[in-house]
């Protein structure tokens, strides 16, 4: 399945946050958020563009899906 190209950093978070994701800081343009599973702790950094870069979005996807234990697809159709 193809990234969305035209995905903001707000659509991102707004559909991180339904996962679990909180924001715990932001430092200038970038935007941390952070998840708490089985008393660890991962955290996400996001820059607060519009649209994110394809290669960004591609990473944060990818990792997401690492820490959640779910395929990028179905990270991918939550944006759509």
């Amino acid at each position: 399945m193809k990234i969305p190209r035209d995905v903001s950093a707000q659509q991102l978070i707004k559909m991180l946050s339904k996962l679990g994701y909180s924001q715990t800081r932001q430092v200038g343009s970038h935007i941390r958020l952070t998840i708490i599973k089985e008393r660890n702790s991962f955290h996400i950094t996001i820059p607060n563009h519009n649209p994110i870069k394809i290669g960004t979005l591609n990473g944060i996807l990818k990792d997401v899906s690492l820490q959640l234990n779910i395929s990028k697809e179905e990270l991918i159709k939550s944006l759509s």
